[in-house]
């Protein structure tokens, strides 16, 4: 599907899928950073040693969210391309009845 056989329902479709899904990476991001930002001062007012345990565990889910919002969404120049490519793949095995 190229962008020229989008129809205009099918492009409003996609841009709501895709804000949806970049702005649930912008809420994932903001909790993440108030989270770990009061964790922190939790441990700065009490003395105890802060934990990297969590904000790595953390900030491995969040980057793996990233990837797939900013780059795997449909409609990305990524997603074109593999899909391009498993349709040229299948083609072939088309059964014509």
């Amino acid at each position: 599907m190229t962008s020229e056989s989008l129809s205009a329902s099918d492009i409003e479709r996609l841009a709501h899928k895709r804000a949806a899904a970049r702005l649930g990476w912008y809420i994932h991001a903001s909790v993440f950073v108030l989270v770990n930002t009061a964790l922190y001062a939790g441990a700065a007012i009490t003395g105890r040693h802060w934990m990297m345990g969590p904000l790595l565990a953390w900030g491995l889910g969040l980057a793996i969210h990233g990837a797939v919002v900013w780059m795997a969404l449909p409609g990305t120049r990524l997603y074109q391309h593999l899909l391009q490519r498993e349709m040229a793949r299948l083609q072939p095995q088309r059964d014509p009845w």
